[in-house]
């Protein structure tokens, strides 16, 4: 018998999504119950959730959640921060005691804008110098991860069972009118608290089942535009390349799916003379940005929510509809626990995205 922690098994992470096309917030006890009843794909080394619209008071704002493993590293990294930022209101994260997670890091939270002189003397826009300033505190402030970093939205994430690591963060509080989640771990590191999925950039939110085998050759790419990859972990790098193509390129999310998840060259062969070229060139230039091996994602973003699978579809997922809601999952049993009649459910195929918006949002 092959039994967790003395074989590892890569495979069986959970992951949903559920987004309200109306923008309307519901309740993270939702989720919550979603992720829970996937609790067998989870082991305990890593759980998290992502929600947006969370913050209405400060939905201008930057919201910066960090890790620290003291009150030292907070403190340095706190004159970084007001060096760079005018904060509105900071405060620990509110989090509960639950039996099933250990001992946790200093978890707190910022709501800040970036202090305009320091915007004109970087030269920089806006999102540009926030994720800059992101990558120097990872980088260069021992004990301290800023593990969110958007507006109007955060991720609560750490080592448990998903359902525990709600429970610890009071996920059931909070109402957004996107929220997702994931239990596992994060591939090829040991579970921590920064590691745990979602991983995010900005307004980005990437949670994945999977381990992609071109995770080098993905690295090596986002690097060569000023990524840093601290945690040699593929949804760090699967979050870089859709901020990269999408934010910094400009590419339209649809056309970013054929990037990372691009037809096959065999299938390029057989298009009619238009598409062909466009399959071409997008293989050519952007050839180091696809995403080889077994994965399905779901993406959060300001406003909406997508989910893909590697073209082979090598591991599992499902999507429904009820009224306004979107729902993605690994399991349709998580989908049904919170909506036991869709209107419409399906496995979508290898490749084929699955995007939603709000209403009000491009």
């Amino acid at each position: 018998m092959i039994k967790e922690g003395l074989t590892r098994i890569p495979s069986g992470c959970a992951i949903s999504g559920i987004l309200n096309r109306k923008g309307e917030r519901f309740s993270g006890e939702t989720i919550l119950t979603s992720i829970e009843i996937m609790h067998d794909r989870a082991n305990g080394l890593g759980g998290g959730f992502a929600g947006y619209g969370i913050y209405p008071n400060f939905a201008d704002l930057y919201a910066l959640h960090i890790f620290y493993d003291d009150a030292g590293s907070k403190d340095q990294t706190d004159c970084f921060i007001k060096g760079h930022f005018e904060v509105e209101a900071e405060e620990r994260i509110p989090t509960r005691k639950v039996k099933e997670i250990g001992k946790s890091p200093l978890i707190w939270r910022y709501f800040m804008s970036p202090k305009p002189h320091k915007i004109r003397e970087s030269e920089l826009d806006e999102q540009e110098y926030v994720a800059r300033c992101v990558f120097t505190i990872n980088r260069e402030y021992k004990g301290a991860y800023v593990f969110s970093s958007g507006k109007n939205m955060g991720a609560f994430k750490g080592v448990g069972f998903p359902e525990d690591i709600g429970r610890f963060y009071m996920i059931e509080e909070y109402e957004a009118y996107l929220w997702t989640a994931h239990g596992r771990f994060p591939t090829n590191t040991p579970g921590w608290w920064g590691g745990a999925h979602p991983f995010t950039l900005l307004n980005w939110s990437v949670v994945h089942n999977g381990e992609i085998s071109s995770y080098d050759a993905n690295r090596r790419f986002v690097e060569m535009y000023g990524y840093n990859c601290t945690l040699m972990t593929d949804t760090e790098v699967i979050t870089y390349i859709i901020d990269l193509l999408v934010r910094k390129h400009g590419i339209p999310l649809t056309e970013a799916v054929n990037i990372m998840a691009a037809p096959f060259w065999r299938e390029i062969e057989l298009m009619d003379d238009e598409n062909r070229k466009k399959y071409e060139a997008i293989r050519s230039v952007y050839g180091s940005a696809l995403i080889n091996g077994p994965f399905s994602i779901i993406l959060g973003f300001e406003g909406g929510m997508m989910a893909l699978n590697d073209r082979i579809k090598l591991r599992p997922l499902i999507a429904a509809e009820k009224g306004d809601n979107l729902y993605v999952a690994s399991e349709e049993a998580a989908i049904r626990i919170v909506c036991p009649s869709p209107d419409r459910i399906w496995s979508p195929r290898g490749g084929e995205p699955v995007i939603g918006f709000a209403e009000g949002y491009k």
